[in-house]
């Protein structure tokens, strides 16, 4: 009975497939799960009418409602030096100047507060802050991952694309367009081509030798419409692959259906030079390989004799057929002879580590000094001309199928492109154009009318303030993730989002004045008895700085952090044991260069160059995603190679140095100065009696400044937020 049902379903979905339209059966699939809260539009509730001066915005009074309901009082709020410090690094990722520092504790009116966070949110570094957390959802890098993980030349314009579109405060519904159909609704702007990168920020297949294409390509939509669901509806849409989904109502028609929409999508490298940028390039390009010409002479010519060697002992190897082949003159060889030739000279070709085996040590000296004149050479490589690492449609799109179990060559029945059934209007058809499909997949999302857009990243915006979600699982608002713990909070958010034009700035700045952000995040046993998750938000979330922002913050305090933003990734110098464990089996120089300008390695942490198979320990210890899937929550670990790395690292050794520099520069000689200077710039606040004493204690015992400074950079204080 019960296959006779799944096979009677099946057929349903795949004829309703077929014809572009949902049969009125699948309601049996879909039925009450369409009742979902999560597909309802958003309600703006009126603001609870709660009588407290506690309650300064409508976020307070929906919160305090919830919590008088459990007969629970908010928490106190924190004192001016740590809220300062908790705002800044919340909007900027980076700690406050003693400068802001003494300005806010001087200024006594009663906006002082509200100026710090307009300043914070009009600061260059507002943007940065919310790039950092955005490329965690898209998971994006700077690289392809899989085994050979090659670089992407032009992937960083997306990247300052979003730290651009969050600094201007471009309105949301505007950012979700661009990123999914600009080069269609937008094609005279090349900021909204670039935007089109957010599909091909995920990792992809490519290697070398046979490949299935159809696979291949498979791979690729599943990858674009997999970022839709993640990103932007908040619905594990992947899990509809194989069959119906098991918990939400989207059918396996659906699925292919969203793929649909990108049949004819296709990554795209788009030239955005000028005719006088080409120009310009081609005269730099021509001078800098004049400049390579002579070197790789010269070491060709050391080459020559052992490559010789090499070749003629492979060659009397061969076997006789081979060899014979290899012989023949390359015009009079027969088609078969050209076949064996070609194999005969692959097996005599020598590598790099044959030839630097057989080299004699004057000749490897030689080669080495000229390899290094090489390399030096190779850093002033023009920079390539200005492209957009983009997608654009083909003419015509291939028909989509249904697949049994995601195979490509398991074709059961075509589709049409169109949108999740328990979501769309009009039985979620979209035009067949070739041409536009993205933009009504764009048009879709971006609508007032669309149930989740809003509330997706109205939920992101509060848990990225407020350290957790009012849905705890910001990736799934389906019926695997958790409830919102104030629906009518949330859902006055997505609709004030809304009517401020799309706004994060509006969010931030309306989350970071309310005073449930304000508060203490000291714990009370007594109130987490009765809320043990804090999901009231009685108290504030203690939360600990990414990996990135705690790099930035220790180079900001010491003086060193390069404010440049923008442009192509940087390279830092990596640990020995990491660069063999990478490179063991390729030629041991160069294949991790360094700019010559040092000033360079200490660009703030968006800037590295990340590549998904090599992650610097410090961020990885600090669990930084590995971008191989959306990561909508960072997880919080604790373990020994987090202390290891913050008080053993080459680079927290050299940045302890670089901070009691700093010290001595702006204090001179005078030891408590450069104490109350040390906690002010780490700490953002002035040392107690306590710490005076204990400092003073450390020197008089032959400690030196820059193991103090070392001490203050590993306080738990520093690397969390208050």
């Amino acid at each position: 009975m019960r296959s006779t049902r799944t096979a009677l379903i099946a057929a349903i979905v795949l004829s309703a497939a077929a014809s572009g339209w949902i049969d009125p059966k699948e309601e049996a699939f879909i039925g009450n799960r369409r009742a979902w809260w999560a597909f309802q539009k958003p309600v703006r509730h009126p603001v609870p009418a709660v009588k407290d001066p506690w309650a300064r915005t409508p976020i307070d009074a929906f919160l305090l409602e919830a919590l008088q309901a459990k007969n629970l009082k908010p928490s106190g709020p924190l004192n001016k030096e740590r809220l300062l410090r908790r705002v800044t690094l919340d909007l900027t990722g980076l700690p406050p100047t003693p400068a802001e520092i003494d300005q806010f504790l001087a200024d006594r009116s009663p906006d002082a507060y509200s100026k710090v966070v307009g300043r914070l949110i009009q600061s260059p570094q507002y943007g940065e802050r919310w790039t950092q957390r955005w490329l965690d959802v898209v998971r994006y890098a700077d690289t392809n991952g899989y085994e050979l993980d090659l670089e992407r030349p032009h992937a960083w314009r997306y990247r300052d694309y979003v730290v651009r579109s969050f600094n201007q405060d471009k309105p949301y519904s505007l950012f979700v367009k661009e990123q999914i159909a600009g080069d269609e609704l937008y094609p005279r702007s090349n900021d909204a081509l670039i935007a089109t990168g957010f599909h091909r920020a995920g990792p992809i297949h490519l290697v070398g030798g046979n490949q299935d294409e159809e696979a291949n390509r498979q791979e690729v939509v599943s990858e674009m419409s997999g970022a839709i669901g993640s990103v932007f509806l908040g619905m594990t849409i992947g899990c509809a692959k194989c069959h119906n989904h098991k918990f939400d109502p989207i059918l396996q028609a659906d699925y292919y259906r969203m793929q649909a929409i990108f049949a004819s999508t296709e990554a795209k490298d788009v030239d955005l030079s000028t005719d006088e940028e080409r120009e310009r390039h081609a005269a730099a390009v021509k001078a800098y390989e004049a400049r390579l010409k002579p070197i790789n002479e010269q070491i060709a010519e050391i080459e020559k004799p052992y490559r010789e060697k090499i070749k003629a002992e492979k060659t009397a190897l061969l076997e006789p057929k081979l060899r014979e082949a290899l012989e023949i003159p390359k015009e009079k060889r027969t088609e078969e002879q050209v076949r064996l030739a070609k194999d005969a000279q692959s097996q005599v070709s020598s590598s790099w580590d044959e030839v630097l085996a057989l080299l004699s040590l004057p000749d490897r000296e030689r080669r080495t000094a000229f390899r290094k004149q090489l390399h030096e050479i190779e850093l002033t490589e023009p920079e390539p001309l200005p492209t957009a690492y983009a997608v654009q449609n083909a003419a015509q799109a291939p028909q989509a199928y249904i697949l049994k179990i995601g195979d490509a060559h398991l074709k059961l029945a075509p589709v049409e492109p169109g949108l999740p059934s328990v979501l769309s209007v009009n039985n979620g058809s979209v035009t067949k154009d070739a041409c536009s499909r993205r933009s009504a997949l764009a048009n879709w999302l971006a609508s007032e009318d669309h149930p989740l857009t809003a509330r997706v990243m109205v939920n992101r915006i509060w848990q990225f303030r407020m350290g957790a979600g009012l849905v705890r699982t910001p990736n799934d608002f389906g019926r695997l993730g958790e409830r919102p713990t104030n629906p009518k909070l949330l859902d006055w958010l997505a609709t004030e989002f809304m009517a401020n034009n799309w706004s994060v700035k509006a969010m931030d700045r309306l989350i970071v004045l309310s005073s449930a952000y304000m508060q203490s995040a000291a714990d009370d046993a007594a109130k987490a008895k009765t809320d043990p998750d804090n999901s009231l938000y009685w108290r504030a979330n203690r939360r600990r700085l990414e990996g990135e922002a705690i790099r930035d913050g220790v180079l900001f305090v010491t003086g060193k952090l390069n404010p440049r933003m923008g442009g192509v990734p940087v390279k830092v110098p990596i640990d020995k044991e990491i660069y063999d464990l990478i490179f063991s089996e390729a030629e041991p120089d160069n294949l991790w260069p360094l700019l010559p300008d040092e000033n360079e390695h200490n660009r703030r942490s968006l800037y590295l160059l990340n590549k998904r198979t090599v992650r610097l320990p410090m961020l990885m210890n600090f669990d930084q995603p590995d971008t191989m899937t959306s990561c909508p929550v960072r997880p919080t670990s604790t373990h020994a190679l987090q202390a290891l790395t913050l008080m053993n690292s080459e680079f927290m050794h050299q940045q302890s140095e670089e901070f009691a520099k700093r010290l001595r520069t702006e204090c001179g000689a005078g030891r408590a100065c450069q104490l109350r200077r040390a906690f002010k710039l780490t700490l953002a606040r002035e040392p107690s009696a306590k710490e005076m004493k204990m400092a003073n204690e450390f020197f008089a015992g032959d400690g030196s400044m820059p193991d103090f400074c070392l001490a203050l950079l590993n306080r738990n204080e520093f690397i969390y937020i208050p």
